[in-house]
Formats: structure tokens, sequence, C-alpha cells
């Protein structure tokens, strides 16, 4: 199955996280959500490797998102995925409407600030995350279950 996803990982400690290319950045402690899109070869076993990266079982970044779940303060804690739907860009714009942004990571292919946001809680950040993966034509799910 392909689509989108949003990741919703713990960062316990507040930490200087190095990103590739795009630099550093000093993130708070809270709630992350990165939102992604899972189209290739495989669909949303993508979410899968980024599981495998936050537990240490892939030492590999190949996308930013995994220099944040690859800290050991990070912890994936669940994922709100849209089925067959790319709406990765559609996503990220509205949580950026709802909760803080952490520029430049995770849009090296498009034309948005950031697919990377902060919230303090995690209800906070779980909620705008439902609400933007709720669409009128879309099931969403959360951690592979439609709800």
């Amino acid at each position: 199955m392909t689509g989108t996803y949003t990741l919703l990982v713990e960062l316990v400690s507040a930490a200087e996280i190095e990103f590739g290319a795009k630099g550093t950045r000093d993130l708070d402690s809270g709630w992350y959500a990165y939102t992604g899109g899972a189209f290739g070869r495989g669909g949303f076993s993508r979410v899968d490797r980024h599981a495998r990266v936050a537990a240490g079982e892939n030492d590999a970044r190949h996308w930013h998102v995994d220099y944040l779940l690859g800290h050991p303060d990070a912890r994936l804690a669940d994922d709100v995925r849209t089925a067959d739907e790319d709406v990765e860009c559609a996503v990220a714009r509205r949580l950026g409407d709802e909760l803080r942004s952490v520029s430049g990571i995770g849009a090296s292919d498009c034309d948005c600030g950031t697919h990377l946001h902060f919230a303090p809680d995690r209800d906070a950040l779980e909620r705008a995350v439902r609400r933007a993966h709720d669409r009128g034509d879309s099931r969403g799910t959360r951690n592979g279950h439609y709800f």
C-alpha cells in the first residue's frame, strides 16, 4: 500500500541535531511530526525502515528525519497515514498553520518550507496531525489501522 504518512516522534531532551547538508538545528524537548510520502517500491514499508533507524537497527541516513530518529533521545511513538493519496505537501502546510515549524527539513523536493513540525505535548501534536490527514475524500490510518 502507498500513500502519505506522518511520524510522531518524541524528543526526550533538547538536542542539537545535524541534518546532513541542511545543517544543525537546536530542537526543544517535546513532540515532532514529520510528514513524508511512500509512493516508491515498497510503499509504507518506508515507515518500517524509519522504525528500524529509530530502534538503532539501521544506521543509514537517507532522509532528513533519519537524523532525528537516529538521535539517542528520540523515540518513534506512532504514525498516521493517508492511503493511496499524495497529500504530503498539503498535510505539511496544514501542520504549519497549527504547529511550530523546523525550517527546511524534509522539503528538498518541493517548495514547502518544511515537513517537520513541533508541539510541546503529544496530545496537541496528534490532534493537529489527525486534522491535517482528515480529508472528506480519504480515510486516514493510525499506525497502519484506519480511524
